[in-house]
This record gives structure tokens, C-alpha cells and sequence, in this order.
């Protein structure tokens, strides 16, 4: 014999599985989505952090703060030496390789490396840009008026 509540009992369960099936791919694909942006992420320490904290020497560290005004030097050898800033304390970074076009003293950078013996040795570092946008229209007007 035909039984409706059946009938019903099916499309329910069948309404409860693709609601939990959608929730599955949804889950999966943020998850996906979450690990993709870490890796664009650049978390840092800044040398308050990384001086309150000791680390080990082989402990892989991103330091982050200002490029200290007139601590930058090029040796001529390929090694570039600056001091990294938060306002509080510095640290001494050590550098060889090609320095980011945006490098610049009192600009921000982020340095990817460890420290050994009181020294940040970096084997990579990432200039950070001044956060505020200028349309070229704007640039081109200031440039003019001697702004």
C-alpha cells in the first residue's frame, strides 16, 4: 500500500543531504581559498618582538618596522647594512642581493632571515610602500607647482 508520510520522509531527507552536501563543498572551498591567501600574507615581528623574545639560530623570523634614517651602507662587496625601527628598538640587518626598487630610509620593509650574534641576517627583503594613493593626475599637477 501507498503511504504519503513516505513520500515525504524521502524529500526531506533527500532536501537534508544536499543541504549537508553544499555545506561540505562551501567548507572545502574556503578552506582552499584560506590556505591559497596565507601564502600572500606577510606576518612580521618587529624588533621590540623579536628582542623580548630570544630565537633560535636557525629560526626563520620576518622583522618588520621603519628603515632607520642614515643607517643605510653598501659595501661595495654585494652586502648592504641598515637598521630596522619600530620607535622603540633597532636592530642591525645584514643584506646580499638586490635591494627592492622601493627601498628606501624611513620607508617600511619587512626582512625574511634570523638573527645571529645580535644581527639580523636576511635572505630576503620586501619593501613596503607609503600607504597613500595619488592619482597621476594629482602627481603630475604637484610636480608643477613645486608641491
Amino acid at each position: 500500500m501507498f503511504d504519503i508520510r513516505h513520500v515525504h520522509m524521502k524529500k526531506r531527507l533527500k532536501r537534508a543531504g544536499l543541504i549537508i552536501g553544499v555545506g561540505v563543498v562551501l567548507a572545502i572551498a574556503v578552506i582552499f581559498l584560506m590556505r591559497a591567501n596565507s601564502d600572500n600574507l606577510v606576518f612580521f615581528k618587529t624588533p621590540s618582538e623579536v628582542l623580548a623574545v630570544p630565537s633560535r639560530a636557525d629560526q626563520r623570523l620576518r622583522l618588520g618596522g621603519q628603515v632607520e634614517h642614515g643607517s643605510y651602507r653598501f659595501d661595495g662587496n654585494g652586502h648592504y647594512f641598515f637598521t630596522v625601527t619600530d620607535g622603540i628598538a633597532k636592530i642591525a640587518v645584514e643584506y646580499q642581493g638586490l635591494l627592492p626598487d622601493l627601498f628606501r630610509e624611513g620607508q617600511g620593509v619587512v626582512a625574511e632571515g634570523q638573527m645571529d650574534a645580535g644581527v639580523f641576517r636576511a635572505q630576503r627583503v620586501l619593501a613596503k610602500h607609503d600607504e597613500t594613493y595619488k592619482p597621476p593626475k594629482d602627481v603630475q599637477t604637484n610636480a608643477k607647482s613645486g608641491q
